[in-house]
């Protein structure tokens, strides 16, 4: 896999405007490497790479990867080569499939049933594609980690419920709801669900586009529902936190108790030994 540039100036000749554009997405692990695989610093996300005969590649720091007029073959010829810089990939890839037109003269650009619909195919609006493609698997992917932990919330509250339920039962609840809050880190730190992508500052006259989009894909809403999700899930988890450890310490006062008894039973015995043996 060659190191290059994004290449705006072989565009045309790889994407054909006669015709629509096979697009496909998808989340291939926790983050991708990409470093090498560009010549100089890039401004923004993502890296473009030629991919195929007459396609490209869009990659993503956070795992993602976007690929453009590839053909099935093609795709995974690239995979093949990407695979060393993929980091954790997963077992099954979240995908989303789409296809590019250029949209009749005085038409809105955004989604139609055929697909997206472009004013033209210049490299500035392929990458606003390819970021809300993009941040939609990734939101996929974390919706599926999260609804399992999501689901062992009812379990939990009813396990805190009962005054005799299992601290190696809420021990395994609690490592669930682990995994789901280490999914809000990823999903803030590096996917920045909510952010405004950087080329939008260099290119406002996109930012309608990426709005439509947005709005087509429901990241906004998306996010907002994994974030009522994640807060009940770290409110939950506060709480059984909060109860194991109260537990603990009430035996371990118990034991306290206990041992203060059983101090003074023998203080006691040997009281009433030492009596007897003065006065026998």
């Amino acid at each position: 896999m060659p190191a290059t540039l994004p290449f705006a100036a072989d565009l045309d000749r790889r994407v054909p405007t006669g015709q629509p554009v096979p697009v496909h997405a998808a989340l291939l692990g926790e983050r991708l490497h990409l470093r090498g695989l560009y010549e100089a610093p890039l401004d923004f996300m993502p890296l473009v790479l030629p991919a195929g005969d007459a396609g490209f590649a869009m990659l993503f720091r956070y795992g993602a990867a976007v690929f453009i007029n590839l053909t099935e073959s093609e795709r995974k010829l690239f995979l093949k080569e990407l695979k060393p810089r993929i980091e954790h990939p997963l077992r099954r890839a979240e995908t989303e499939d789409t296809r590019l037109m250029l949209a009749p003269a005085g038409t809105i650009e955004g989604i139609s049933a055929e697909g997206i619909g472009l004013n033209d195919f210049g490299l500035p609006r392929l990458q606003v594609v390819a970021i809300v493609l993009a941040r939609s698997v990734a939101l996929a992917q974390y919706e599926g980690a999260i609804a399992a932990s999501f689901d062992a919330v009812d379990p939990l509250a009813r396990q805190l419920q009962q005054e005799r339920s299992h601290a190696r039962d809420l021990k395994q609840m609690l490592q669930q709801m682990g995994g789901a809050l280490l999914a809000q880190h990823k999903m803030i730190g590096r996917v920045e669900i909510q952010d405004k992508p950087d080329i939008l500052w260099d290119h406002p006259e996109l930012e309608r586009l990426f709005l439509r989009l947005e709005d087509e894909y429901e990241l906004a809403e998306r996010s907002g529902v994994l974030d009522e999700k994640l807060a009940l899930i770290s409110r939950t988890a506060e709480t059984a936190t909060s109860l194991i450890y109260n537990r603990r310490m009430l035996r371990v006062e118990w034991y306290i108790v206990l041992l203060i008894v059983f101090e003074v039973f023998l203080t006691l015995y040997e009281m009433g030994k030492a009596a007897w043996l003065a006065n026998p």
